[in-house]
């Protein structure tokens, strides 16, 4: 906002003298506290309730109401990207995610810009001050950047999912939900623009379909992400100084630099999944995947995205290919969950959620997607009875080795981590750990976020 011009000369504010009974009241208000009042949270949140029950329902969005959302994205890094036609209401629900987030939240509209909406065939330049700016709040750590603007080209949301990836952002897409949102004849008078009804229908088509992304899943937390990885640096450094593990470290031998001294794990799984650290439900392959449409209008889906979950870690495993962390599902987020997720063979028959895994990192030349299949072997051992060779105590837990070069963690007391489920829209790459040293630092890149 911008301050009141002045003119003339300044002089100091001089605070107005305070009757009484009013200097009275104020020292009652400031004495007024949830300390001295253990009722006030209760009421707090009651208010809370309430002003959410007061809201349009247009912004009824997880990300605005419900407090275990809200908390996990403040301590995330999340673009907000709204999509819809000139006048249809993003401006609002930019305001009102502002309103929610207050300092740790920050908004570019590209109408500040002068940027005007429209059918084009190249992106125009005037972008390059916004992705600057956008770059600038990136690199600030700025827990959620809105980005208000019509987004209804595919060129500009590649440009967008690259600075996510680089700055390792989560993606939430979200559209408003006024009646007029379509109504091209109300947006006409609505817009700021002036856009004409023919003008508004040539942006329709590309945003009445609903951008799929590469793949659904739970994205965790900045603050879940560095608790995961430590524990799974921790497991690594602790596994690797083992005896019974040196006695199998053939199935490693490209991590042993020296027999004699700690075989180096940590440089063993050179790459990390673009983005950040996730547990996968449904590969879409931006709609093109088999039973993609049908997923993405499942209700519990639609209802699900952009809200906060809380996932259980159960264990820590370990191939020759990738290292990973089980999920336990709950019953809720079982709903989340593909039917067919868990078969690699038509005859497979493995219990719902077997395959619910977070890729933490995988040796060179392998892909992302063998966490889940590594995995599942585990799985299969364990239904044909085969537990594990019980090694002993580690760390966080009970070390089992499954023979192979395949070793599992299964932990005491299960990590919990806070994660959005939303989507994945980038290229879906793996990419390289930019390590510094040689000790500790390429996992350590790998899974950081």
């Amino acid at each position: 906002m911008k301050g009141a011009a002045g003119g003339g000369r300044s002089r100091a504010a001089v605070p107005p003298r305070r009757s009484a009974p009013a200097a009275a009241a104020l020292t009652m208000n400031r004495g007024f506290s949830k300390k001295s009042h253990p009722f006030l949270p209760k009421l707090f949140r009651k208010m809370s309730t309430q002003s959410a029950k007061e809201r349009p329902e247009s912004l009824h969005f997880p990300f605005l109401e419900d407090e275990d959302t809200i908390s996990t994205l403040k301590e995330s890094k999340t673009f907000f990207i709204l999509r819809g036609l000139p006048g249809s209401g993003k401006s609002t629900l930019a305001h009102a995610i502002q309103d929610r987030y207050k300092d740790a939240c920050k908004v570019i509209s590209v109408d500040s810009y002068k940027i005007t909406p429209s059918i084009r065939s190249a992106i125009p330049e005037e972008y390059s001050k916004v992705d600057e700016d956008l770059v600038d709040y990136c690199k600030r750590d700025i827990s959620v950047i809105v980005l208000d603007d019509t987004h209804h080209e595919r060129e500009r949301l590649d440009q967008l999912f690259d600075i996510a990836d680089k700055y390792r952002y989560k993606v939430v897409f979200a559209e408003p939900k006024t009646p007029w949102r379509q109504d091209c004849l109300q947006l006409k008078e609505k817009n700021q623009w002036k856009l004409s009804v023919e003008e508004l229908k040539k942006m329709k088509p590309s945003l009445e379909k609903e951008f799929l992304p590469m793949y659904f899943g739970w994205f965790l937390s900045k603050r879940s992400s560095e608790i995961l990885r430590k524990a799974g640096q921790a497991f690594l450094d602790e596994l690797a100084s083992l005896k019974a593990f040196k006695k199998e470290s053939k199935y490693f031998a490209s991590a042993i630099e020296d027999p004699k001294i700690k075989i180096a794990l940590t440089s063993y799984f050179v790459k990390r999944p673009p983005g950040v650290l996730h547990c996968t439900t449904k590969y879409t392959d931006f709609g093109k995947a088999a039973g993609a449409e049908e997923y993405a209008q499942q209700e519990a889906v639609k209802a699900s995205y952009g809200k906060g979950f809380t996932l259980s870690i159960s264990a820590l495993f370990i191939t020759t290919k990738t290292v990973g962390a089980r999920v336990e599902l709950s019953e809720q987020q079982l709903l989340l969950w593909p039917g067919d997720a868990d078969k690699i063979l038509p005859a497979d028959n493995l219990p719902k959620g077997s395959r619910a895994h977070i890729t933490l990192g995988c040796a060179n030349g392998v892909e992302a997607v063998q966490t889940g299949l590594d995995l599942l072997e585990f799985v299969k051992l364990e239904k044909a009875g085969n537990k594990g060779e019980e090694v002993g105590e580690i760390g966080g837990g009970k070390l089992l080795y499954f023979d192979n070069g395949m070793w599992m963690l299964t932990l005491s007391k299960k990590i919990d981590v806070k994660a959005i489920f939303s989507g994945y829209y980038g290229k879906g790459k793996l990419v390289p750990t930019q390590s510094t040293n040689k000790r500790g630092s390429a996992f350590s890149s790998c899974t950081i976020i």
